[in-house]
């Protein structure tokens, strides 16, 4: 009985090693006979490659990389690009606009112009003009190197008194990258047009070809000023500035703590507006004396004819009454009887 067990079960293990065998054979032979379908399905794709890749060149741009190993490669992960380098790469338009008062008006024109031509910039625009104070203004348009933009503010407001200042910053890559796109394309477009022209035989070709061209470089010739323009605006930033003389500097005070404070303070910009006042009218007097003397004589002269107008309508009209009205009353004494009581029946 006990030899039996031991025969069933040694029987039972072999036939359990054989089923083990058989399988790993049969999953080696099916690895075997996919090889070929994925070698012909490889080569399938490597053959069909060139086609593609100069398809998409033609279209004016790179295969990718991985197209010249055959099969395409896993992608890879995506950093994010550093900050410092967006903006490095960004067209960034850099404009401002200050409000300065100067009480030396010539020094500070001179540093300032002097502080353009030092920084590599350039004026743009210049104007200066005199009021009839005797104060005297400047406006100027700067053009100064992007890199240079936030220390040319900085030491304007060192050679002048800033009393208002704009800054502005503008992102303009999409529009700069779109037209220098549209550019590529236009030249693109132009080859193909001349190498057509060189084969055309037709003359009604030829004539639509030319005209193609013509229009062809007249877009290529407004594409190139549009990126110079932008080129400059990025390359140089515009400040606007305006510079006014003025005997005291505009000052920014706090609010006074006390009622006492603030009617002193008001007392004492009373009294220096009053001066400033009398000031500006002593200065027009003195800048109109000639109108002032000359309207003072007209004024006179009216004064004198009116007057010895009045006098001589006065002496007419005494004369007139005295001629009329005496004979009158003399008359009137003459018919009348001297004796009431005399009176005629």
């Amino acid at each position: 009985m006990k030899r039996g067990l031991a025969l069933f079960l040694a029987a039972l293990l072999t036939a359990l090693t054989l089923t083990a065998c058989g399988g790993g054979g049969g999953y080696s032979g099916g690895s075997a006979s996919s090889a070929p379908a994925d070698s012909e399905s490889q080569t399938a794709y490597d053959g069909s490659g060139d086609e593609w890749k100069a398809e998409v060149r033609e279209f004016g741009f790179d295969a990718p990389a991985d197209a010249a190993g055959g099969s395409p490669s896993e992608p890879e992960a995506t950093t994010e690009e550093p900050r410092e380098d967006r903006l490095a790469s960004a067209k960034m338009v850099y404009t401002a606009s200050i409000q300065a008062e100067t009480q030396d008006y010539d020094a500070c024109t001179a540093a300032l112009e002097e502080l353009v031509d030092r920084l590599g910039g350039y004026l743009e625009y210049a104007s200066s003009d005199s009021r009839g104070d005797g104060s005297r203004s400047a406006s100027y348009t700067v053009r100064v190197p992007a890199k240079e933009f936030r220390g040319f503010l900085k030491t304007v407001g060192e050679i002048s008194h800033v009393t208002s200042q704009d800054q502005n910053a503008e992102n303009i890559s999409e529009r700069y990258y779109d037209t220098e796109s549209r550019l590529e394309t236009q030249k693109t477009k132009m080859e193909r047009l001349q190498t057509l022209l060189s084969k055309a035989e037709n003359m009604e070709d030829i004539i639509d070809l030319e005209n193609a061209i013509s229009e062809t470089e007249y877009q290529i010739e407004q594409l190139t000023g549009s990126l110079r323009h932008y080129d400059s605006l990025v390359d140089f930033a515009t400040i606007d500035v305006r510079l006014r003389e003025v005997l005291r500097l505009t000052t920014v005070e706090e609010a006074p703590p006390t009622f006492g404070s603030r009617l002193g303070n008001a007392f004492t910009d009373g009294l220096r507006g009053f001066g400033d006042f009398l000031q500006d009218v002593a200065v027009y007097l003195a800048y109109n004396w000639t109108w002032m003397v000359l309207l003072a004589l007209v004024i006179l002269l009216v004064v004198k004819v009116s007057k010895r107008r009045q006098a001589q309508r006065g002496e007419t009209f005494r004369q007139s009454r005295e001629r009329t009205g005496g004979s009158f009353f003399k008359r009137k004494r003459k018919d009348e009887p001297k004796n009431p009581d005399d009176k005629q029946p």
